[in-house]
Order: structure tokens, then sequence, then C-alpha cells
């Protein structure tokens, strides 16, 4: 009787143990269990695009925006048979015209495999093999593969079997796209009229991006495209889905984060039913500092100045030109236009103003100047004669012509080189007499290049757009070298940095990162996001240096200076003209095998109030061998910027 009583008490235990459990499960753990439910039986789901933001210029004037584009896809749904899609594939290839012309004979044998899946093509030792393990499922499978005979699949509907690739390929879970391009009225309205008979067979609206302004800017706007398996595992960690479609490249890629829309999301049920459970909306619009009216203006001015100047002589390598107009107050980027012209095709090279550098010669002289004056080797209204100086062993190194006596600011105004050679040699720790043996002091090529960079030159602009170039920095310190580095002869530098530099001289020495963007609004019409005035630094010396050389570049667009007639003087203009000479690779065999001339401004107007400054470089003008005609064509496209400028405000 004890026995059977304990086994009562033991059993009226467990059965207390067990509604304890139950009572929990049921009553005080129900939600819980509810979506542990959910989440093993329901899956979320995106839509597989949505609008990206719109991009304007600082007037407002749209520059790249969204146009519906029909769509029909296939998402597998639960429990559709590869016998069903077979069926479906071939159902649809009697509505679609698909372009199949990217199918491979693999394509049509994975097709042939799955049409005649009762087909035996393995013999019984290769799968005795199999079982053993010394042949894999994939070794079986490409055995297959290798016997099927090109007859077999010539009577295949290659269409057909096109359109089951597309709707197997990638990631079951996913949309895949059937055709999204020129989906005629027609195929779009059966399909819809289909869609419960066509198993996960679906349409809908995509959008891909339009230019009003068609090659205007092009590149820096940027492309959209899927995900690159380079940036893969950075998309997806920041929440991106494979699929998706983003900004890749310039300011597409630049702010793809204010850009992008926000897909729908969907909860799809174990049933296949969807459930909408956040809605999507389109991406933030982005407003550009960019005057599109002016910057269709410039790129106007520069196509058409650079096929007047191939009817001039000595032309031959001449072909492409950039401007750059900076506001000297915020940094922002009014235009940043490149053109390349070959044999009358135009060609946009905006993006190059950011990643392609070139020797720019005297324009840099400025900076100089400012070396000179920091260490001693320059003072205020010093007095040098412009004749050839002789260093032993090498040529004579002179001015583009004799100048006479010349102070700091005249050296300026007429561009003397032999002035900038003295600097250079004192820098350097030597005093110049005539056939001397020019040695410098290690330290003198950074005394120059530390200075360039506070001006912007040498050094990231941290302009917002991806690829910047540094420009090259010569890594040899020969004491000629610094003579030429002096007078913009030897390092490269690209054409923002060019801007960056001018620009900081008209802002009394204070470096400003240019900007292209000047806002973000939202879809309620709210500004989230501005770009405002950012100073990197601040150039290292006393201001009386740096109104000298403001004085100076005023000088150098008056009457006698070598920008003389660039600028309308009306319009208070100062500046520094360049040539220099360069090199290029002619036959694209890798070797430079010609040295031409390049031509180069840079200037801000009005010199009392600095607004804007514009920077211009056309390399390749002339070939060095034949200097008896250079092109004006820098000159004449200054003075159209300005004046197209000027036209506007």
């Amino acid at each position: 009787m004890k026995r059977i009583y304990a086994l009562e008490v033991l059993l009226i235990g467990y059965m207390f143990v067990i509604l304890i459990n139950l009572f929990n499960i049921q009553v005080l753990k129900e939600s819980y269990y509810e979506n542990k439910v959910r989440e093993m039986t329901e899956t979320k789901v995106y839509s597989s695009t949505a609008p990206r933001g719109r991009i304007y210029d600082r007037n407002g004037i749209l520059l790249v925006d969204n146009k519906p584009v029909k769509v029909i896809y296939y998402l597998k749904e639960v429990g559709v048979s590869t016998k069903e899609e077979l069926k479906i594939a071939d159902k649809l290839s009697k509505i679609l015209e698909v372009d199949y012309s990217k199918i491979t004979t693999n394509m049509l044998k994975e097709y042939y495999l799955k049409v005649n899946s009762n087909l035996d093509l393995i013999t019984d030792e290769e799968y005795k093999k199999y079982k053993d393990r010394k042949l894999s499922k994939d070794d079986l499978h490409n055995l297959k593969l290798e016997r099927i005979k090109e007859d077999d699949i010539n009577s295949l509907n290659k269409e057909t079997a096109y359109i089951y690739y597309l709707m197997n390929n990638g990631y079951s879970y996913t949309e895949k796209i059937i055709k999204d391009e020129n989906v005629s009225n027609e195929e779009y309205a059966i399909i819809a009229e289909n869609v419960g008979i066509l198993k996960g067979v679906n349409i809908r609206l995509d959008w891909e991006r339009v230019y009003p302004y068609g090659i205007t800017l092009r590149g820096i706007l940027g492309n959209v495209g899927k995900i690159t398996d380079e940036y893969k595992d950075y998309y997806i960690s920041n929440g991106y889905k494979i699929n998706d479609r983003v900004g890749i490249s310039y300011l597409e890629y630049e702010y793809d984060k204010y850009l992008k829309g926000e897909k729908n999301e969907y909860i799809r049920s174990s049933d296949g039913t969807y459930k909408l459970v956040k809605e999507g909306k389109k991406g933030n619009d982005i407003y550009l500092n960019i005057d599109i009216k002016l910057q269709e203006e410039i790129e106007n001015i520069i196509v058409n100045n650079i096929k007047r100047a191939k009817y001039e002589p000595n032309t031959n390598f001449l072909n492409r030109t950039y401007v750059i107009l900076t506001d000297v107050k915020t940094g922002g980027i009014i235009a940043l236009a490149g053109k390349k012209v070959i044999n009358n095709s135009v060609y946009d090279i905006s993006t190059e103003n950011i990643n392609m550098s070139y020797t720019v010669g005297s324009v840099v002289k400025g900076a100089s100047h400012i070396v000179g004056y920091n260490t001693n080797a320059l003072k205020i209204g010093e007095v040098r004669n412009d004749e050839c100086i002789k260093i032993k062993g090498t040529p004579k190194k002179c001015s583009f012509m004799y100048l006479g006596y010349l102070n700091d600011l005249t050296a300026l105004k007429r561009s003397s080189n032999t002035f900038q050679f003295h600097t250079a040699i004192k820098v350097g720790g030597s005093s110049y007499f005539y056939n001397m043996g020019l040695t410098i002091k290690d330290s003198a090529f950074n005394l120059y290049r530390d200075t360039f960079k506070e001006f912007g030159l040498g050094v990231k602009t941290e302009i917002d757009l991806p690829n910047e170039m540094l420009g090259l920095i010569g890594t040899k310190k020969d004491a000629g070298l610094l003579l030429d580095y002096s007078i913009g002869q030897y390092d490269t530098y690209t054409p923002i940095q060019l801007s960056q530099y001018i620009t900081t001289i008209a802002n009394n020495g204070v470096r400003i990162k240019p900007y292209i963007l000047d806002k973000v609004v939202n879809n309620r019409g709210e500004v989230i996001y501005d770009s405002r005035r950012l100073e990197l630094n601040k150039v290292t010396t006393e201001e009386k240096y740096l109104n000298r050389i403001k004085e100076g570049f005023k000088m150098v667009l008056e009457y006698g200076g070598t920008g003389s007639g660039y600028i309308n003087l009306n319009y208070k203009p100062a500046g520094k003209t360049g040539t220099s000479q360069t090199f290029i690779d002619t036959n694209n065999d890798g070797l430079i095998d010609k040295e031409t001339i390049s031509t180069t401004f840079v200037g801000y107007f009005p010199y009392d109030d600095p607004k804007i400054s514009i920077t211009v470089i056309s390399p390749d003008v002339s070939t060095y061998t034949n200097t008896e005609y250079i092109s004006f064509i820098t000159k004449r496209i200054v003075t159209e910027v300005a004046d197209a400028y000027f036209k506007r405000y």
C-alpha cells in the first residue's frame, strides 16, 4: 500500500509540474511563443526598389529625375514544383518577347535535364562510385551535362529555356527579373490579367534615372547600379539587401544614404500570402551648389573654343580644357566643367577635375613668394635683376624674356622665373654667383611643400566626391629641381587643388573645404542637412605677406601684366597666369614621347571683397618644339567665362 501511495504522490507531482508548464506556455508566455511560431512561419520581404531622391541645382532646376519602368518578375511561391515552373516558363515564352542572345550552351543543357528528368545518363558503375564516395553529387551532374549532345539541345525552345534560367538564377527567395526593358503595354496587361494562373509571376513599376541636361555635368552626377562583390560586405553591414541598386559613382555614391528610398516591407506567411507592414517612401532630394545654366554655358564656351583652336597652327594635341568656379565665402562649387573634343565628338570629363593632375607653371608663384617671405629669403620691396642664372654644368635658366629690374610685386606681374630661382637658392642655404656649383639643404623641399600644402597644393582638398587624386609628388631632391618646383615645373596638381589654392589666397590664407552639395531636403520639404563653410587650416604667414601677394595678383591683370586683357577690369579681377612644359604619350604605348606646352589661369573677383574664384587649365595647347605660336585658348575661355558669370550675377 505504501508503494502505491508513493506512486500516486509521484504521479500527482508530475501532473502538477505539467500543469504549471502548460499554464506558463499557454497563459504567461502566450505572446512569446506566438511570436516564435510567427518567426518560423513568416518571412520579412521587401519590395525590390523605391524611387531615389531627385537631384537639383542651386536654383531648384531638376538635374536627375526618376521615370517609371514596367517590370515583369518572378518570385517563387511555396510548394511550386519544377514541373510547374517549366510550364510557367513555356507560357511566358508565348506572351513575352525576350532577348535570349545571352543564353549559353550550358544553360540549354541544364534546361534539357529539367525537361527530361527521367532520363538516366549515369552508369551503374558510376552510381556505385557515388555510393562509395568516390564521386560527388556535382561530379554526377557534370557527367550528365557532358553526355548531352548538341542534337539534343538544338530542338529546344531557346526563349523558354532562357526564361526558365531567369526564373531560377540566384537565391530562391529573391525576385527574379524576367523583363524590364521595352515591356509593351500589351505584355504588361496580359501578365496582369493572368497573375493567378502564372504562379509567382507578377508586374510592378520600377524606376530608372533620367538626365534632363544630357551629358552636362554627367560624370559628376554619377551612376546607379547593382552592388558589386567588392562592396557587398560593406553594404550588407549597413542594412542593404544584396539585390538593392545603389549609387556606384560620384554624387550618387557619395550621398547614397540620403538619395536611397525606403522599400515597402511585407510579411510573407507560409501560405504564400503577403501583408504590408511598413510603407516605403521616396529618397531625400539633394540640392547642389552648381548653377546648371552657367555650367551649360561654360561647357559650350569650352567646346567652341577647342573647335576654334583646332584651326590654329601647332594645336595637334589640344583636345580638352577644365574650368572651375568656386564661391570664395562658402567653398561651394558653382561650376565644375571639363570637356574633351576629338573629331567633333564631345565628351564630358568633369570628373577629371579631381582625378587628373598636371604641371601648372607660374600660377604657383604666390605660394613660392610666401616661402621666401617666411624664411627671410625675400623681403617686401626687394629689387632683383631678371638676368638668366647659370649653374655649373647646366644650361642657363631664364624667364620667358629679359624683364629688367623687378621688385616682389612686378616679379608677379611680369611672371619672372629668375626672381623665384634666387629665392629658392637662398631657401636652400646658398648665395648665387655666376656658374656656381649649387647645393641645397635637405629641408628646402620640405619648406616649399609644407607651405604649398597649406594652400591646398599637394594635399587632398576634401571635396565631397570619391576618388580624389593627390597628384604626383616628385621623389628626387636634386638642387636644380628645387628651382623648377618654385615655378610650378615639378610636382603635378589637379584642377580642384588649383582652385582651392587661389580660393585660399582670396580668403586671406584660410583654406576651406570645397562642396558640390548645398543641402538635403526630405519629403516634407525640411532641410535635414546642409553644407556649411568648413575651415581646414590657415596659411602660416603674416597678413602683410598675403596682402603683398594679393596686390601682385591684382597687377597681373592690369596693363603690362601677363594677364592683361584676360578679364574686364570693371570686374576688379586679380589672378595669375601660368605656362608649363608638359609631357604626353601620343600613341598609347605607355611611354612619354612628346613635350607640349600647357596654359593655366587662376583668379578671383572683385579683389577688394572676393566672391568668386576661377580656375582654367588647358593642357597641351602646343608642342614644345614649336613655340613660335601658342594658342590663346585659355585667355579666351577666361574672358568668356567671366563675362558669362557677370551676366547672370
